[in-house]
């Protein structure tokens, strides 16, 4: 989330943020939103007593916003397919893995386990259909002798902090273009 704030703030980047929004009050990326003049949004899942009634009060904040695109940047949760649905197109997300390969958790002890000599991360689009929406982008990162799950996730880290903003500006771009 900060990376791509962060380069929103550069002159030539063609999108900015109109909202930070998280739904664990505790998510360092608040207190920079703060710092940097963003508006952020606190919708604790903890406080619904179901998905659909969390998910329609995170609807009403992003309408409320009317953001072009939607990114996902630490939003450890599942959503809806009607609030998928409702977004589709606008909803995008990171995986650090090179999708289709390793949906879900632990993707680096999984590629690991499995002897792959590269991982990775890939933008996508959001379906209901968890990490099965289309690519948008991929960044490759070798695995080396040695690598944890730990040293491959910080390198990962590092691939998803570059790809993810090279996607946002080309689907801005491919907006405004239309």
């Amino acid at each position: 989330m900060r990376a791509l704030c962060e380069a929103m703030a550069a002159d030539d980047f063609p999108a900015e943020p109109v909202l930070v929004l998280s739904n664990r009050p505790e998510a360092a990326g608040l207190a920079y939103a703060e710092s940097a003049g963003i508006p952020r949004k606190i919708i604790d899942h903890k406080s619904f007593n179901t998905r659909d009634a969390f998910d329609h009060a995170l609807d009403t904040a992003l309408s409320d916003a009317n953001p072009d695109v939607v990114c996902l940047a630490g939003f450890m949760r599942l959503l809806t397919p009607g609030f998928v649905n409702k977004w589709a197109g606008k909803l995008i997300n990171i995986h650090p893995s090179l999708l289709p390969k390793y949906p879900g958790l632990n993707t680096h002890q999984r590629a690991l386990d499995a002897g792959d000599s590269e991982a990775g991360c890939t933008v996508h689009y959001v379906v209901p259909e968890m990490d099965a929406g289309g690519i948008i982008g991929q960044a490759h990162v070798p695995i080396l002798p040695g690598d944890t799950a730990g040293t491959l996730d910080a390198r990962v880290r590092e691939a998803e902090h570059v790809l993810y903003k090279e996607c946002l500006r080309k689907l801005v771009t491919q907006s405004a273009a239309d």
